[in-house]
């Protein structure tokens, strides 16, 4: 539901400056209660490198007015070197950025508009900042509010997964080089525009080198990674969540590591805030969060830390698609993590497949074509497009599989399945890729969860060691945590694969796994009573959309922002190969040109990216090209090679 009248009338402070102590000023779009220097409110901060102006600017019309007319100052603050902010940003969750994080928090408290005290919100990068900030223990901020984000920073980002890398970080890497290629917008910052966009085109690195440069969980990754101590955080945190997202095995985590007041939400959503995300049902977020706010900011006892702990969508089972509008399901809660009296269902991987009870296995072999994983959707689905995980058969086809036979009584599991294997390799490097599927009584194949190992990261991802062909070792794979109902009649399959392309990057070589003898340990939750008595989360209320003129032009896409006359345009192009039986033809390239433009002026910018690989080294290649109306003002290029790690 839109609404447009809210306790408090809003104003807007469209382009304000927030003066660091170097001299840098980073850009600021406010929305403030009209009377707040009369009676000061709380402040919320967002501070993210997406561009206020002409970046999220659509989310933040549904949000953060929302927020002001009841008695808050919304806060979106461009990081150093993106949007209107001067400086530059050499890359994510730097100490740079932390640092001018609390510069920003305690120049909010000081405003004669503002109470004193600060909490923060967001998504993804905003999420991943709140959790650092509250680490620093900064005066002002009281409590915070992070989703689809984490707390490690080396196992559950978009980087590595498992000591894998991830292809998901080179599509990230191409969209962050572009977007801060940008300029600042003249009509705000005056003609400095061009000597800020010529500095950061300049110094822009390629940001998925130095991702590369650290294959392993070394101290790189450990900066900004709260999971190092969770003692840190000393404010209220609540941790939010979609099963459907890459971002949601920190939330389990969380709750348990953190030691101060805290709740969690998991629900059916991919990469977006609830309260308009994909696929649905959606909730009323943004009436939950000023509950929030209002406890921790305001010292009002809206009863929100009365409830339990989680409360999580249990996910009904579907037949399996790249889309969905909505997942079926109900809430459930638990009144701490672990849940008091957590059990586990255990299987065996036997001759006559997953069973409750032990028996032989004779030794399985597993070698698959390196396009085992074409049914896998992205990484970080955002739930818009078909990015989902589709039906799974294909892949199965191509997997080593073990299933239950047809389920008599559901089973609904709620965290992470384990899968505990005794395998050897003829390989000193090798990849073992592992899904979780609910197959229907039709043969439709829904992933319900997955992960993967880089078996060199069997003991860690710190001290990688190469496999000893041939030598059997036990290995434990934790799959992504997951809440979701096996129904009677279908079966539970367990399906392993050496590969998962192109989510992520192959091994040097072909590898064979041995499989002698294993077991799945399924997270279960029988349903309960006290579930059907929760109270209801409300449907989803936000301020009044601010919605783009949208068209095309050839192949680009082009978003019209009429309250400022400008004109975005955009176009994406990636492309990922393989051949099925050699790991050193993987390539992946993508490319985007953006463009600017207002009345007379233009401005674009044209980038590429390439990584392929060779036995021992990844090979990465970059390009900038940047121009201002028809005239070229900067071409840069990298061809770099970066040595392999146990990768």
């Amino acid at each position: 539901m839109i609404v447009t009248s809210f306790p408090r009338s809003v104003r807007v402070i469209e382009h304000t400056l927030i003066p660091l102590k170097d001299g840098t000023m980073l850009a600021a779009r406010i929305w403030l209660p009209d009377d707040a220097e009369q009676n000061p409110v709380p402040a919320i901060l967002e501070y993210l490198p997406y561009r206020k102006r002409d970046g999220t600017y659509e989310r933040d019309a549904l949000t953060h007015p929302y927020l002001a007319g009841h008695g808050y100052a919304g806060v979106r603050v461009d990081l150093r070197g993106s949007g209107e902010s001067g400086g530059l940003l050499f890359d994510e969750y730097a100490k740079q950025e932390q640092d001018d994080g609390l510069e920003v928090l305690a120049w909010l408290a000081e405003q004669p508009w503002c109470s004193g005290v600060v909490g923060m919100m967001g998504i993804s990068w905003g999420g991943f900042n709140g959790l650092q900030m509250a680490a620093l223990r900064p005066p002002a901020l009281k409590a915070i509010v992070t989703i689809c984000s984490t707390d490690d920073r080396y196992a559950d980002d978009a980087h590595y997964m498992g000591g894998t890398l991830l292809t998901a970080g080179l599509e990230w890497a191409s969209f962050l080089f572009g977007s801060m290629c940008l300029p600042p917008d003249p009509v705000l910052v005056g003609d400095s525009w061009r000597a800020m966009w010529l500095e950061r085109l300049e110094n822009m690195p390629l940001f998925f080198e130095s991702w590369l440069q650290h294959q392993r969980r070394d101290a790189y990754w450990k900066h900004g990674s709260v999971c190092e101590n969770y003692e840190a955080i000393q404010c209220p945190a609540y941790v939010v969540g979609g099963w459907t997202d890459g971002y949601k095995n920190a939330i389990p985590r969380l709750l348990e590591g953190l030691t101060v007041p805290r709740k969690g939400l998991i629900g059916p959503w991919a990469h977006g805030y609830p309260h308009f995300a994909l696929p649905g049902p959606q909730i009323g977020f943004l009436q939950e969060m000023l509950r929030w706010w209002d406890y921790w900011l305001k010292g009002i006892d809206t009863g929100v830390m009365d409830e339990p702990m989680l409360r999580a969508w249990m996910t009904e089972s579907v037949k399996p698609a790249t889309h969905h509008e909505v997942l079926p399901g109900r809430w459930i809660a638990e009144p701490s993590w672990p849940p008091p009296g957590k059990t586990f269902r255990q299987l065996f991987l036997t001759d006559g497949g997953l069973r409750d009870a032990t028996a032989p296995l004779t030794a399985r072999a597993v070698c698959s074509p390196q396009t085992v994983g074409k049914c896998a959707g992205e990484w970080v689905p955002f739930g818009r497009g078909r990015d989902q995980a589709g039906d799974q058969q294909e892949d199965d086809a191509r997997s080593l599989l073990f299933e239950t036979p047809p389920l008599e009584k559901p089973i609904e599991i709620l965290g992470a399945a384990i899968l505990t294997l005794d395998v050897a390799s003829d390989k000193p490097l090798a990849h073992l890729a592992v899904r979780l599927c609910d197959v229907h009584p039709s043969g439709e194949s829904l992933r319900v969860s997955y992960g993967v190992l880089n078996l060199a990261h069997r003991d860690g991802h710190e001290k990688p060691a190469l496999l000893e062909t041939g030598q059997r070792y036990r290995v434990r794979i934790q799959l992504n945590d997951a809440g979701s109902v096996f129904p009677a009649s279908h079966r539970v399959r367990l399906a392993l694969s050496t590969t998962y392309w192109p989510m992520i990057w192959p091994a040097p070589e072909t590898a064979t796994l041995m499989i002698f003898a294993g077991t799945l340990d399924l997270p279960v939750r029988p349903p309960r009573n006290a579930d059907a008595r929760l109270s209801p989360l409300p449907p989803p209320e936000t301020a009044p959309p601010e919605k783009p003129t949208k068209s095309r032009r050839g192949d680009m896409r082009i978003e019209r922002i009429d309250r400022i006359g400008l004109e975005l345009g955009a176009y994406y192009q990636s492309r990922f190969h393989v051949e099925e039986d050699d790991p050193l033809s993987a390539m992946a390239e993508l490319g985007q040109t953006l463009t600017m433009s207002r009345d007379e002026w233009q401005v674009r910018i044209e980038t590429q990216m390439r990584l392929s690989s060779t036995r021992d080294a990844f090979l990465l290649q970059g390009s900038l090209c940047a121009w201002e109306d028809v005239n070229e003002v900067c071409r840069r290029e990298w061809d770099r090679s970066i040595p392999r790690d146990f990768v």
